[in-house]
């Protein structure tokens, strides 16, 4: 935890939770999500920007904490899972209930993994290939939880 490459791949240290490494990662990610969005709105090509450099900056992360562990997309390594959740948010009002459905939407869609996130985790290495399997897993929640707004605006 001393290696700051290691403290952010591991998501400030939340991926060495047990269990569900994947699951504490994407928690820690709530609080950089709503300090994010107190600046910036979720609606803005800035947020769109800044997740873009996460992106990028989480591909060496990522990549490099693989490396050093030698095994490919170790369950600790969690920053994909934060990156992942700040683009389930992208065009979404940051509400509670939103803040709820998407951090679910995002954890169900990275778990089950389905196609073509799957073949993208398999066939795809390094830090790119474990950065974006999660990028995906937050677009499916994204748009799912963008469809459902009309819906969630009548509950409440």
């Amino acid at each position: 935890m001393l290696n700051p490459v290691h403290f952010l791949a591991l998501g400030f240290g939340s991926g060495l939770i047990r269990p569900a490494p994947g699951t504490w990662g994407t928690l820690a990610g709530v609080p950089l999500y709503l300090a994010v969005v107190h600046y910036i709105s979720p609606f803005s090509v800035t947020y769109l920007v800044l997740i873009a450099l996460l992106f990028l900056l989480g591909i060496y992360l990522c990549g490099r904490a693989a490396k050093d562990v030698g095994v490919h997309d170790h369950g600790a390594i969690v920053w994909d899972e934060i990156v992942g959740l700040l683009i389930t948010f992208v065009w979404v009002p940051p509400t509670l209930v939103n803040l709820i459905i998407g951090f679910l939407l995002f954890r169900l869609f990275d778990i089950v993994k389905p196609w073509p996130i799957k073949l993208l985790d398999r066939h795809v290495h390094g830090g790119f290939g474990i950065m974006i399997d999660d990028v995906l897993a937050g677009v499916f929640a994204c748009t799912l939880l963008i469809l459902l707004q009309p819906v969630l605006a009548a509950l409440i």
